[in-house]
């Protein structure tokens, strides 16, 4: 699976997007990745590079708090992004790949990717919680949107500037 996540490439992937009736995911998030995006942007969504892990049963709780707001792709619908709402923490109870409990505890982006994995396992994808009006072409999202500011963004789309 990892395999399958680096050709993609992405970040996460779990067993169902390969046709695998599995509770199981794989993450990580590379540092190179990281280097690649714009100056702050890193900062902005608290992503840090994670090791690569397997998820197995996952049960997730998110902490308490306001959702965050980001755009999200994904590999079963290539293409296309939105902003998706999403807890800004959550706790992680699993197996990992030896079948040994864990808890995971994440913050930031690490919490993103856990939450979009686990919804795949739940049969729900990023559309299912996406703000409809953010939805967009990859394309139409580089060209247009992707160095605007938030805010103009936020007014761009009908609503009042995002909290987070």
């Amino acid at each position: 699976m990892f395999e399958t996540m680096y050709n993609a490439p992405g970040v996460g992937l779990a067993a169902p997007q390969i046709g695998q009736p599995l509770q199981l995911a794989v993450i990580e998030d590379k540092q190179d990745y990281i280097d690649r995006m714009m100056p702050g942007q890193a900062a902005e969504r608290l992503r840090t590079a994670v090791a690569p892990h397997v998820i197995v049963n996952p049960r997730i709780v998110p902490e308490p708090g306001s959702p965050v707001e980001f755009f999200e792709g994904c590999l079963s619908l290539p293409g296309f992004t939105a902003i998706v709402p999403r807890a800004l923490a959550v706790r992680v109870d699993c197996l990992n790949e030896r079948a040994e409990p864990v808890t995971i505890r994440a913050r930031g982006w690490y919490a993103r990717i856990l939450q979009h994995e686990i919804d795949h396992l739940q049969g729900t994808l990023y559309i299912d919680r996406m703000l409809s009006r953010s939805f967009a072409s990859r394309e139409n999202f580089e060209s247009r949107w992707k160095d605007t500011p938030r805010e103009e963004f936020w007014r761009a789309i009908g609503r009042e500037p995002s909290g987070d």
